[in-house]
């Protein structure tokens, strides 16, 4: 070997360059070696150009059905959480079900941002910042079932431990209280880390604008920021102080509404599998949902430079591998109550699988554990149409999940004599449907007025801020 590396002949050394790029290379995470204006006027543009006419199509269209969500709310308040489809046995149905979801989906945005971040993973630039408007919007459109779901909503905020002459105090024991606490400091935290990040690319946008109203309201968000050496070192010290706050919260949080299930007797849900369960379907779900979002603003805006295969693959992956462990998580509740040796928590499963709500405990495999062995493959990953029909039916898989859990335990419980069949209503229909609409209003907004990707994240990691790179 000694002698090969001193003096190579022709065809060793041939040999060496071709093998050794292909050790070394790393997938590119901005192609065709765009230059940093290239970055700022393409991110930028979004933001500046005259609003396209689709775009009012679908803010017509999601206002139309956030208005859905508006109505439901006001039908409840005035007439009472009677017009829902709870019943006995199952006094907790769609709402409960739909806060879960909803809760689910914003963990990718700060999973992206915050855990991604401290591990060095540079390949969450491009997705980052439309991941973390995405979980704040989830948690509004999260936090309204749980606020409606007390009843009297003008009460809503007993909730929280506020000093009172009455001395009506929460019920700290109880799990939905956890959910108060867990969720608020989940939406403030996320809410922060999604505004620090966005200072830098709010004084670009600033900086650029033509008229006096936008260099102003720009102005003021981006809070002076000026792109000195000490805003620098401040903003990158705050981000890292953001994200590792962020880190545990996105474990702690779901992990917080497994407990809503897990600390009751329920059987199929006094459980200890159903905290890292949670956590792992809802990097799952949240993940789905970034893929449903990002793969049509990739074609819309022509951003097939900044959103690569390469990213498209890792968040493919993460897919993979969080819907992997689903599968067992659901292999593994059989299981336990196997091995556990409790006649009431056998039928439980049994009753998932093969009950009245059998149809759904079946859409959720098919959705959730079959769904995402396609990304095992190359070719499945690298078809973007494939890709974004298998994200909307992550979602779909992981809505029938919570489905399953919340139902099916409750509507056959300890005693055959109460045992019944839930179904929702047409308010809790117009409900959930709404808050799609709430959601892509919100969404729809973000994208006209704020930057969709971190611009200043992005030019970090182009070849052109490599020491080493000398072009084409």
């Amino acid at each position: 070997m000694a002698s090969l590396s001193e003096n190579p002949s022709p065809s060793a050394a041939a040999l060496l360059r071709e093998v050794a790029p292909a050790k070394l290379d790393r997938p590119v995470l901005v192609e065709n070696d765009r230059s940093f204006s290239w970055i700022t006027n393409k991110i930028c543009g979004i933001i500046e150009e005259r609003t396209p006419l689709w775009w009012w199509v679908a803010f017509c269209v999601s206002g139309f059905v956030a208005s859905f969500c508006l109505i439901g709310l006001t039908y409840l308040v005035a007439t009472g959480t009677g017009v829902w489809g709870l019943n006995n046995p199952a006094n907790w149905g769609w709402a409960i079900v739909n806060f879960v979801f909803w809760i689910g989906i914003g963990h990718a945005g700060t999973l992206i941002s915050a855990i991604l971040c401290l591990l060095r993973q540079k390949w969450r630039t491009s997705i980052n910042r439309a991941a973390e408007a995405m979980t704040i919007f989830a948690v509004v459109c999260a936090g309204i079932f749980p606020l409606f779901h007390v009843g009297r909503v003008w009460f809503a905020w007993w909730l929280f431990p506020i000093p009172n002459s009455n001395a009506i105090w929460p019920n700290f024991k109880s799990a939905l209280l956890w959910d108060v606490f867990a969720v608020s400091t989940y939406g403030t935290v996320s809410a922060l880390f999604w505004y620090v990040g966005l200072i830098p690319d709010l004084a670009t946008v600033r900086d650029r604008a033509k008229t006096k109203l936008r260099q102003v309201c720009y102005g003021i968000f981006a809070l002076g920021w000026r792109g000195s050496n000490r805003h620098w070192r401040n903003y990158e010290m705050a981000y890292l102080l953001l994200a590792g706050l962020s880190t545990p919260l996105v474990l702690s949080v779901h992990t917080i509404v497994s407990f809503d299930f897990a600390v009751s007797l329920i059987p199929g849900w006094h459980t200890t599998i159903f905290p890292p369960y949670f956590v792992a379907g809802a990097i799952f779900s949240g993940f789905g949902m970034v893929l449903t979002l990002m793969l049509p603003l990739r074609a819309i805006y022509r951003l097939e430079d900044l959103i690569t295969q390469y990213h498209i693959d890792c968040m493919c992956k993460i897919c993979l591998a969080t819907g992997s462990m689903v599968g067992y998580a659901y292999a593994m509740e059989f299981f336990i109550a196997w091995y556990g040796a409790n006649p009431f928590e056998s039928f439980a499963f049994v009753n998932r699988a093969f009950g009245p709500f059998a149809w759904a405990y079946w859409i959720m495999i098919a959705c959730n554990v079959i769904c995402p062995q396609f990304f095992w493959f190359k070719a499945c990953r690298r078809n973007l149409v494939l890709v974004f029909i298998l994200s909307i039916l992550i979602n779909v898989g992981m809505w029938f999940e919570r489905f399953v859990i919340a139902v099916t335990s409750l509507s056959r419980d300890f005693m055959p004599t109460s045992w019944g069949y839930y179904s929702p209503t047409v308010v809790d229909i117009f409900t959930y449907v709404g808050t799609f609409g709430v959601f892509a209003v919100l969404f729809l907004l973000f994208l006209r007025f704020l930057p969709l990707m971190a611009m200043a994240e992005i030019k970090a990691v182009t070849p052109r801020a490599d020491p080493h790179h000398h072009g084409h």
